[in-house]
């Protein structure tokens, strides 16, 4: 690791300790040249799949779609930062299980519903009577039916 003050090769590892719940460590590193000491983060680079859209073009993976749909459904409930945060990494993670080198959008929707449903009912409706571009009123009744079950 080049030191981002002197730009010298060679640096030490003075402590490294996990963070981010262990996905992450976080070194603290000292250069041998001129003793400066900087932090430094190492996570895992994990390969999601390519994802399908229903007009048949492919788009990378992105995060920060999937973070901002769940956003918007859970949008003034009572649902954690935290929790969204562990929806969102056990869909990614159902994702790469597949060993899937594409999937379709559907999928990702239907895990989406899937993880709002245990988070938050009203969450799960507001996104479902989106994704499923609801019509009328008999369309949420069903959702709703589905729901009480």
């Amino acid at each position: 690791m080049h030191c981002p003050f002197c730009s010298a090769t060679d640096t030490k590892v003075i402590d490294s300790r996990l963070v981010a719940d262990g996905h992450q460590v976080r070194r603290r590193r000292e250069c041998t040249e001129c003793h400066e000491r900087f932090t430094t983060f190492e996570g895992a680079e994990l390969v999601m799949p390519r994802v399908i859209k229903r007009d048949g073009s492919r788009q990378p993976f992105d995060e920060e779609k999937l973070r901002g749909g769940m956003l918007r459904a859970v949008e003034k409930r009572p649902v954690s930062m935290d929790e969204i945060e562990q929806a969102i990494t056990k869909i990614k993670s159902t994702l790469r299980a597949t060993g899937e080198r594409e999937i379709d959008s559907e999928m990702i929707g239907n895990l989406m519903m899937d993880q709002l449903m245990s988070l938050d009912k009203v969450a799960y409706i507001r996104f479902a009577s989106v994704y499923r571009a609801f019509e009328d009123v008999s369309q949420f009744g069903e959702a709703i039916a589905k729901l009480q079950k």
